[in-house]
């Protein structure tokens, strides 16, 4: 199958609307991740973006993922120490 001029217009229109879609997003930022966060929908590293903004309860769960990651790090560094093989992550 050839490449028509209908893809490229086509990508070209898809590139506009991404850029668009991106720039509304980066616009309106704090509103769309509050209004996906009320749906139950979290999204990594938004709210790690500012923790003032943060409740008491994503504060703990923060810091107990926290606890968790430094937890498997330090495993894994003395497994190294010990001559064993580091495990593997999931």
């Amino acid at each position: 199958m050839a490449i028509t001029s209908q893809h490229l217009t086509g990508f070209a229109v898809g590139l506009g609307v991404a850029g668009m879609g991106l720039y509304l997003y980066r616009q309106n930022q704090a509103e769309v991740d509050a209004w996906l966060s009320s749906q139950g929908i979290e999204l990594p590293g938004a709210a790690a973006t500012n923790p003032e903004a943060m409740s008491l309860e994503e504060l703990v769960r923060e810091k107990e993922r926290l606890e968790d990651l430094i937890a498997e790090r330090q495993m894994a560094a003395s497994a190294v120490d010990a001559g064993l093989p580091a495990p593997e992550d999931d």
